[in-house]
């Protein structure tokens, strides 16, 4: 069964930092495009940031570029997210997302949010 789970969320003040994690099960990362997405109340779910472990290309929504930086542990299966720097406008349900691997992009999942495959989702709160 295939199960994307997150981990890291929580309360932290403006400047502070966090490190989210998501742990795959039932299909390996090598095999798919892998992705965090963000969504505030109120809002349309964004693409904070997509990874291919394959070439390990990447792509950052222009929010968070410079502050936030997205890697793979393939051995682990697992995806992670550190966030830097975090600004109340951070604040979200941060979702990890697996999708098959076809001719479409890291932008491409990011921008147009694609996926096959969603976690529960984990709270980021940046509040002083």
């Amino acid at each position: 069964q295939l199960q994307l789970v997150e981990s890291g969320g929580g309360l932290v003040q403006p400047g502070g930092s966090l490190r989210l994690s998501c742990v795959v099960s039932g299909f390996t990362l090598d095999n798919y495009l892998m992705g965090w997405f963000r969504q505030a109340p109120g809002k349309e779910r964004e693409g904070v940031s997509c990874i291919s472990s394959r070439g390990g290309s990447t792509n950052y929504a222009d929010s968070v570029k410079g502050r936030f930086t997205i890697s793979t542990d393939n051995a682990n299966n697992t995806v992670y997210l550190q966030m830097n720097s975090l600004k109340p406008e951070d604040t979200a349900i941060y979702y990890c997302a697996a999708l098959r691997r076809t001719l479409i992009t890291v932008q491409g999942m990011c921008v147009r949010r694609r996926a096959d495959y969603w976690g529960q989702g984990t709270q980021v709160t940046v509040s002083s």
